[in-house]
């Protein structure tokens, strides 16, 4: 308390010229550390980079791999939005919004390539059915007496 008080003292019974000065040093003393505090949040960890480094590698996997299937298309156009908007945030420094997109990039990913693969696996299945049933067919002609 006492300090204060001698602070106090000091600025009021000294010339307006050098308490304007001790204000300003204050001044800009606390405009420094408080930029210097915003710059230190607004960094991005190594972290949330990696994961949109990820995300980004999810997308050009699920590119490869849906090629240009039109099953997963929306997703996959998604995804790259998703991813679009992860590295802006973090060029922003946006740490949770970056994190947050990257994650969604990454699903909308996994999504685009389980919607190709199913579509993939469904045509497959349709191939074998109309096989079987030419060969049921094929069959039942060739035997109609044994029914």
């Amino acid at each position: 308390m006492n300090q204060y008080l001698q602070i106090y003292r000091h600025l009021h019974t000294q010339p307006a010229r050098s308490r304007h000065s001790f204000k300003k040093a204050l001044a800009v003393t606390l405009c420094a550390s408080a930029l210097g505090l915003l710059s230190a949040c607004s960094g991005v960890s190594q972290l949330t980079k990696e994961r949109v480094a990820q995300s980004e590698t999810s997308v050009q996997q699920a590119q490869q791999t849906a090629g240009k299937s039109e099953h997963g298309a929306v997703e996959l156009q998604q995804a790259r939005e998703k991813l679009d908007a992860a590295k802006s945030a973090l060029a922003k420094g946006q740490q949770q919004q970056a994190e947050r997109m990257a994650a969604q990039a990454h699903l909308y990913a996994e999504l685009a390539v389980a919607k190709s693969q199913s579509a993939d696996a469904r045509k497959s299945a349709d191939e074998v059915l109309a096989s079987l049933n030419t060969l049921r067919q094929e069959t039942e002609r060739s035997t109609p007496a044994q029914r």
